[in-house]
C-alpha cells in the first residue's frame, strides 16, 4: 500500500518554526495580507509576468506545452515516487546517501582532537556538509516538482492552469528562495563561533559542557561540545527539505482531489 503523504501546510513553515524555536530567527511579526507581502517581493518584470499568467488573453500553454508528451502515470505510482525521493533525501541527511539513490554521500564531519581555534576555519567542514545537502534538496526536488506538474498538465483544464501558475511562481521566487535559505548556514556559523568560544573557556577552566556527547565523543573529548550543533544542523536540513517539498505536495494534493472525484 502506498503511504499517504501529509497535507501541504503553506501557512506554517517547519523551517521557520525550527529556526525560531532554536533562537536562530526572530519570531515572525504580525501577518500582512498575502497580496501585499507578495507584491513587496516582486520586481516590475516579475509582476508583469505574473499578471500575464493570472489574466491570460487566451488559454496559456507556455508552461504546460513542453510537458505534454510526458508519460502519464497513475496517481498511486506518482505518490510512491514522491515518497521514495523524499525518503532518500531524508536518509542522506541523517545516515548518508542510500545505495542506488544517485546522491553523493556526505557525512557529518567527525570531531577530532586537532581542533582549529579560528572559528571560520573550524566551521568550514560543516559549511561543506550543509551545502552538499542543500544542493540535492534544491535540484532533486525541483525535478520532482516538474514531474508532478507534468502530470497536472495532462489533466483537467483547471489543473493545467494550476501547473502553469506553479511554473510561473517557481521561476519568479527561485532566486529569493535561494537567498533566504543561504542565510541559514550563516546563522549556524554564528552559533558555532559562540559554542566554540564557550568550549575554549570551559576547557581553560577544566570544565566541560553538560550536553550529551555524540557517539564519537566522550565527556573528556574536545568534540563533545559539537554534538548539539551537529544534531541541530541535521534537523535544519530536514526542515528545509520539508519546506522545499511543500509546493510539490500541494500539486499532488490537487491531483489527488481530481483522482478521487473522477468517475
Amino acid at each position: 500500500m502506498t503511504r499517504a503523504l501529509p497535507r501541504a501546510h503553506f501557512n506554517s513553515s517547519r523551517l521557520t518554526r525550527f529556526l525560531t524555536e532554536n533562537a536562530l530567527l526572530d519570531a515572525a511579526p504580525a501577518r500582512e495580507e498575502v497580496g501585499q507581502s507578495l507584491g513587496d517581493w516582486l520586481n516590475f518584470r516579475q509582476a508583469i509576468a505574473l499578471h500575464a499568467v493570472l489574466n491570460p488573453e487566451q488559454p496559456s500553454t507556455t508552461a504546460a506545452s513542453p510537458q505534454r508528451h510526458s508519460k502519464r502515470i497513475s496517481f498511486g505510482a506518482l505518490t510512491q515516487h514522491v515518497n521514495q525521493v523524499r525518503s532518500q533525501l531524508e536518509q542522506s541527511i541523517v545516515q548518508g546517501a542510500p545505495p542506488g539513490s544517485g546522491l553523493t554521500r556526505m557525512d557529518m564531519p567527525a570531531p577530532t582532537l586537532d581542533e582549529p581555534i579560528e572559528p571560520k576555519t573550524a566551521f568550514e567542514p560543516y559549511r561543506r556538509f550543509y551545502s552538499a545537502h542543500q544542493r540535492p534538496n534544491e535540484t532533486v526536488l525541483r525535478t520532482l516538482r516538474s514531474q508532478v506538474r507534468a502530470q497536472l498538465a495532462q489533466s483537467s483544464p483547471e489543473l493545467q492552469q494550476l501547473a502553469t501558475l506553479d511554473a510561473a511562481f517557481e521561476g519568479i521566487l527561485v532566486e529569493r528562495e535561494a537567498l533566504l535559505l543561504a542565510k541559514v548556514v550563516k546563522l549556524y556559523e554564528k552559533r558555532f563561533a559562540q559554542a566554540l568560544k564557550q568550549h575554549i573557556q570551559s576547557k581553560s577552566k577544566g570544565e566541560y559542557p553538560s550536553a550529551p556527547p555524540s557517539p564519537t565523543a566522550t565527556a573528556d573529548h574536545p568534540g563533545c561540545w559539537l554534538a548539539p550543533l551537529q544534531e541541530a544542523m541535521r534537523n535544519a536540513l530536514l526542515a528545509e527539505l520539508d519546506t522545499r517539498l511543500q509546493p510539490t505536495l500541494g500539486l499532488l494534493e490537487a491531483l489527488q482531489q481530481e483522482h478521487i472525484t473522477s468517475p
